[in-house]
């Protein structure tokens, strides 16, 4: 029997899905996003997937083989998709856990990454892996510094590919080990593994230090979601969405949504800190709003 991921809906109390995040590590959100919000999202990223090469040469092998040949991906979705940026990187709901999970930790949380991976049939399963090893510099242990969510842009089914996730395992003693230690771990067993199967507009909710990974997909009909996903403020995040999303087109975007991308300042003095990206000694969000930054 397979393990199983607590479910909550649109409506439920944020404290309740962070108790259940806090202690098994995810936690399932139904129609996290109505049936408009997803459509308008796919929408706007239809022509960028179509243009999406599988094929495409990344910078490291290893992340082609990570993702396979049948998985198409989109970067940078914040500036492709105004419904993206301002309707689901800015949900109350994402942001209320973030509030819970991460700001004890900082003074400003961020996007680390907004993608949309389509995966296609033939995809195979990922690699299980924690989000989190993309800092493996940081001293262990230490407190949760992501957050993630994969938010399904069409139905999530066993067959075609819903996420596949370990509860609990944001708290095994491995992970208190270096990425590469933690390889030579035994692996969870079939009955550690759940799967996020859910309706379109849903998402799986996880921290970084929870094991997961993409299905695989033996339908006929790609499956499409969003992988997105906060961190603390003060850390290098994995896509750099300043460039991603630059000033003209952040401009056009509310102050929150551009906070998130990385152009507000991370202002820890109130806390007894420093401050952390600025621009003339100024928050880069107040020169975006008075369009002193170059576009």
């Amino acid at each position: 029997m397979s393990a199983t991921i607590e479910r909550f809906g649109p409506a439920s109390d944020p404290e309740a899905i962070g108790i259940a995040i806090e202690r098994d590590g995810v936690a399932v959100v139904e129609g996290l996003l109505p049936p408009n919000v997803v459509d308008r999202v796919n929408a706007d990223v239809e022509t960028a997937i179509a243009e999406a090469d599988p094929q495409e040469e990344l910078f490291n092998p290893i992340m082609q083989a990570f993702h396979g040949p049948h998985t198409k991906q989109v970067t940078g979705v914040p500036g492709i998709s105004p419904t993206f940026a301002t309707e689901v990187m800015c949900h109350p709901l994402l942001l209320a856990l973030c509030d819970r999970i991460l700001l004890p930790t900082c003074a400003r949380y961020q996007l680390n990454l907004g993608h949309l991976l389509q995966r296609g049939p033939g995809a195979e399963e990922q690699w299980l892996h924690r989000d989190e090893a993309v800092w493996s510099d940081l001293p262990q242990p230490h407190p949760d510094v992501q957050l993630a969510s994969v938010i399904a842009l069409v139905d999530f089914t066993r067959e075609n590919g819903a996420t596949r996730v370990v509860p609990g395992s944001h708290r095994w003693a491995d992970r208190q080990l270096l990425p590469a230690e933690q390889m030579t771990h035994a692996p969870p067993t079939p009955d550690q593994i759940a799967y996020a199967a859910m309706p379109a507009g849903s998402a799986v909710v996880y921290t970084g230090g929870t094991i997961h990974a993409g299905g695989a997909n033996s339908t006929d009909l790609p499956r499409r979601g969003a992988h997105l996903s906060y961190c603390l403020g003060w850390l290098r995040t994995e896509e750099n969405n300043v460039l991603s999303v630059p000033p003209r087109v952040a401009a056009t975007l509310p102050r929150k949504a551009q906070e998130l991308l990385g152009y507000g300042m991370h202002d820890s003095i109130p806390r007894g800190g420093g401050y952390l990206g600025m621009v003339r000694l100024q928050d880069p969000v107040d020169l975006l709003a008075r369009g002193e930054l170059k576009t």
